[in-house]
């Protein structure tokens, strides 16, 4: 009896270490992705793993698990980043726009690697292609990036006490432009307008009712100014219409008056270089027309004063009284 329980204890204990044993080489299978030979493998890169490791599952636009990441090392070819080797099951519809991110549930739970959905114009990724990739930010860089803008939200800090300290001069100027004797004084000004008002308010009505006529008279000459333009506009037409009848006449006509004033020029130039050839003769010319004329001046003085000189030489004798003059 007693060996017949003992046998069946070790046949138990056989059985569950054999179980046990099939587990653990299935999940080792499982980890090492010889369960997943028909999956698709993709690749990508990142500066910062985010604690990735393999093993670690891949999930699609936030959704169940797809996949596992199988390798995960230091790029040959770049040593300032990691690179990233995961498998995903055929049916995952990655693109080649696709954006591989490392991201988490909550705040609290592990990181995993997400698959972002590409545009649905493009093209499924091939086995082996690299996708795309979001830069992970841990703690550590947010705790570096806070730390950056630490002098700029002390320097931001500053600057506002100083606007609170303007805005409190500001308000105790405005408290004391609002004293007792200022709102006295405003109010007895607004007061004397009321006052003023009052006293003229037919003057004023008056006055608005002269203001409405003038904009009622307004309209029509508006029309009028329209109705002028209209004419003026069918005049330009008219004219431009006119234009270009004659146009041909018109162009002939500033032809010959281009042509003219041509010759003008050019008999002007020739007027100036015969000056200018005979500028000495022509103020030799012009010194024996001033000769002359002061000698024909002097002659006509003369022939007033003595006229016999034309007929004589000479001046007659002087007459002496009782003397009979000589022939």
């Amino acid at each position: 009896m007693n060996s017949s329980s003992t046998r069946r204890e070790e046949a138990f204990v056989g059985l569950f270490v054999l179980i046990a044993a099939a587990l653990l080489i299935a999940t080792l299978f499982s980890l090492t992705g010889l369960f997943n030979r028909g999956d698709v493998r993709y690749r990508a890169f990142f500066k910062n793993a985010g604690g990735l490791r393999p093993g670690t599952e891949v999930s699609y636009a936030g959704g169940p698990s797809i996949g596992r990441v199988e390798i995960v090392r230091t790029d040959p070819h770049d040593l300032t980043r990691m690179e990233m080797v995961f498998r995903v099951h055929q049916d995952v519809p990655v693109k080649t726009d696709s954006t591989a991110i490392i991201t988490s549930n909550s705040p609290l739970s592990d990181n995993h690697l997400g698959i972002l959905p590409g545009t649905a114009a493009a093209p499924r990724a091939p086995d082996g292609s690299v996708l795309k990739s979001v830069e992970y930010i841990g703690f550590a860089e947010l705790e570096a990036q806070l730390g950056n803008l630490a002098p700029e939200a002390r320097e931001l800090i500053t600057n506002l006490n100083k606007r609170i300290v303007e805005l409190q001069v500001t308000v105790a100027r405005v408290n004391d432009l609002l004293n007792d004797k200022n709102r006295e004084n405003l109010s007895a000004s607004i007061a004397n307008v009321r006052g003023v008002l009052e006293e003229n308010r037919k003057p004023l009505h008056s006055t608005i009712n002269n203001v409405n006529e003038a904009s009622a008279k307004i309209a029509p000459l508006l029309d009028d100014l329209k109705k002028t333009n209209a004419q003026l506009q069918k005049t330009l037409d008219s004219v431009q219409g006119t234009l270009d009848e004659n146009r041909p006449d018109i162009r002939k006509s500033v032809e010959d008056l281009r042509r003219l004033l041509q010759t003008a020029n050019q008999v002007t130039d020739q007027l100036q270089s015969t000056l200018s050839a005979n500028g000495e003769n022509i103020d030799e010319i012009l010194n024996n027309f001033r000769e002359a004329s002061l000698n024909l001046r002097q002659l006509t003085e003369t022939l007033k004063q003595r006229p016999y000189t034309l007929l004589r030489s000479a001046s007659p004798p002087a007459r002496e009284p009782g003397k009979i003059p000589k022939d």
